[in-house]
Formats: structure tokens, sequence, C-alpha cells
């Protein structure tokens, strides 16, 4: 059987509101040679509903069971010592209310909370900090989606989910437990929805090439988002063994290397 692509989404398929030149075609190829392709990202601030809508907008069909996210992790940890009906602040998006409410936890906007979910979200402000870092300065368990520190938008690179845990744990004076990519819990949500078998194809070396190692997977390096952009990541040394301009640049070489012949 041949590994599933696993793909990320920002800086792979889109950055921002712009899909990638080449993007849609290279996955094209990759279904019509046989592979299963599904998406990974560390951005909590959609919803899979939202994720699937902007895939099919491109030309990219997927389901709820082809997206995983950074922020199904955080809600997976949570699961581990919190009561369902536990009361947790999400400082985040709409995508970890969707998965901290579908984990069983009620979703609230300031203390008391069990927990804290930091994630990536554009409407963090003063007042949402000081919420979040009261509560876990209260005792409140502290998880982040991921410490991205930038995130690739469509002119540039942005402040990402890792800027904004840095506020609340500065002002907490705690650090956080996080759930995506690379750490332990995207590892084990992974493997559970996809399988022990597989690429990772990413856009920065340290979270992408970093959780392919933690699988024991290949990775295969697009330099269309983060390993892309000036005063960021560039390509590791020694180089992982694909490596492309973009999808549609990289997918002859994932087709020659791992369709199955008939």
């Amino acid at each position: 059987m041949s590994p599933v692509i696993c793909c990320d989404l920002d800086g792979v398929i889109w950055r921002g509101d712009e899909g990638i030149t080449g993007a849609a075609e290279g996955l094209a190829a990759l279904r019509n040679a046989g592979l299963r392709v599904v998406f990974l990202t560390n951005n909590s601030g959609r919803t899979i509903g939202e994720y699937t809508g902007r895939l099919a907008a491109l030309g990219i069909a997927a389901g709820p069971d082809d997206v995983a996210s950074s922020a199904q992790a955080a809600a997976a940890v949570l699961e581990h010592g919190l009561p369902v009906g536990a009361r947790v602040l999400a400082c985040a998006g709409a995508g970890v209310i969707e998965a901290v409410e579908a984990a069983g936890f009620t979703v609230v906007d300031e203390a008391p909370a069990d927990a804290v979910v930091v994630g990536w979200h554009r409407t963090f402000d003063f007042e949402r900090l000081r919420r979040a870092a009261d509560a876990v300065r209260a005792g409140a368990r502290y998880v982040a989606t991921n410490l991205d520190p930038t995130y690739p938008g469509s002119h540039g690179l942005l402040p990402g989910a890792g800027a904004i845990a840095a506020a609340v744990s500065t002002a907490s004076g705690r650090l956080p437990e996080v759930a995506g990519k690379p750490e332990p819990p995207m590892v084990a949500l992974v493997r559970t929805r996809f399988g022990d078998r597989g690429v990772m194809v990413g856009d920065r070396p340290s979270t992408d090439g970093a959780l392919a190692d933690a699988l024991g997977w290949p990775f295969a390096l697009v330099l269309s988002g983060v390993a892309g952009s000036p005063g960021e990541e560039g390509v590791p040394d020694p180089p992982p063994p694909f490596v492309a301009a973009d999808l549609g640049a990289l997918a002859p070489a994932l087709v020659e290397a791992f369709a199955v012949r008939q």
C-alpha cells in the first residue's frame, strides 16, 4: 500500500486568501496516480468546514475526514485530565471553539476556567490577553495549539500563534502544553487519523520537518511559504529527500517515488 500524502495548508496550498500557483494541479496529479492526499494544519483559526470550503473553492475536493488541525490536537490534550463539561477559555479562533465543544467541554470567555487554549486569531487584544493570563495565573490548565512564530499571509509573514502564546506566557508566568506540529499530541492524532505510513509535505522545516522526523516519515519541503520567505527558515543542511518550489513542481517526484505501479 502506498503512503498517505499529508499536506500542510498555509504556505503549501495557499498564502492568506490566495491559492498558490500549481497547488491544485499538483494535488490532482497525486490523486490521479492513486495516492491518498490529506491535509494537516497548525492554523487553528478556522473550522474544519471552512477549510474544506476553501479547498473546494480552489477545485480541491476534501471531506472532514481528510483534514486535521492543531485545534483538534489541543482538544485531545484536554480530554486527558479534564471531565466532560469543564470550562475552557478559548483565546483563539473558531476552529478551537469547534474542537473544544465537539470534545464535550464548555467554552467560556473569562474566568473561572478549568483550562485556557491559546491559538491563532486576528482579534487578539489587551482584553483577551488579560482574561487568558488571569485564568492561567488562577491555576487553569494552559494549552497552546502551536508555537509557530509566524504565519504566511498573502503579502508577507504575519505574527503566528507562538507570538500570541508568548504574550500569555509572559503575562501569566507559565509555559503552555503544546498540541500541534511537531509535538506528541499531533503525532498521535496523525497516526490515529491517517495511519502509520506517509509523507509530510510542508513549508516549515522546524515544524513540518520535525513532525516528519517524529513520525518516521520522509519530509517533502516546498519553498512557497515560510522556507521561501526572506529572513525565515531556509533549506536544511543536509536537505530533506524532496525539495521543490511549490506543490505543482513537487508532485512528479512524489508520484515517481510512491505511486503504486499496476
